[in-house]
């Protein structure tokens, strides 16, 4: 069942609420419906957090957690999601998104080398920063729309397979019972 996978993989209430980052949430962190793992919530999470995924900036968790509180869905789960962009995936997951900006602008792709300098990012805002900005938007919307109707489905299916399940079973010892009690009666 996609619950017990997701509360394997989800980061603990305790660790949410001691994150020094998300400590300017206060007594919102407290509200038991950012916790509870459901349908609904869970796949919230996932559209909030893939979309929060996709913001190139270095406070993703953060907002995560900020869209989470108001939207009602998985904090956890939600902050969990952004970690889709790490920094290992990171540089190809944001270079996909400039080529996607860039075919969708009809612009041609620049080449360029990253630089970690204020000078090097106040330069690319204005030659690929549209791009970037543009195939990230889309890539968020895409992702956190994707992933709430693929969490929903799989969750729905799980449910579904867990009734059937139970009722096959609740089948196989009823056939069991009169098998028993028409062996009594010879």
């Amino acid at each position: 069942m996609p619950r017990k996978f997701i509360q394997r993989i989800m980061p603990k209430h305790e660790t949410i609420k001691n994150s020094k980052s998300l400590k300017i949430f206060g007594s919102l962190l407290h509200d038991a419906n950012l916790w509870h793992l459901n349908r609904r919530s869970a796949a919230g999470a996932f559209a909030v957090g893939l979309f929060c995924a996709f913001i190139p900036v270095p406070f993703q968790m953060a907002l995560a957690a900020a869209a989470a509180i108001p939207f009602r869905v998985n904090l956890p789960l939600s902050v969990a999601m952004v970690w889709v962009t790490n920094p290992i995936t990171m540089p190809v997951i944001f270079y996909l998104c400039y080529v996607l900006g860039t075919w969708i602008l009809g612009q041609p792709e620049q080449t360029f080398t990253f630089e970690l300098s204020w000078q090097w990012l106040g330069q690319s805002i204005t030659t690929i920063g549209p791009a970037v900005l543009l195939g990230c938007f889309i890539m968020a919307v895409v992702s956190s729309i994707v992933g709430y109707f693929v969490i929903s489905l799989l969750w729905r299916q799980a449910v579904v397979n867990a009734w059937r399940e139970r009722t096959r079973r609740m089948l196989e010892k009823a056939k069991q019972r009169t098998k028993h009690g028409s062996d009594a009666n010879h």
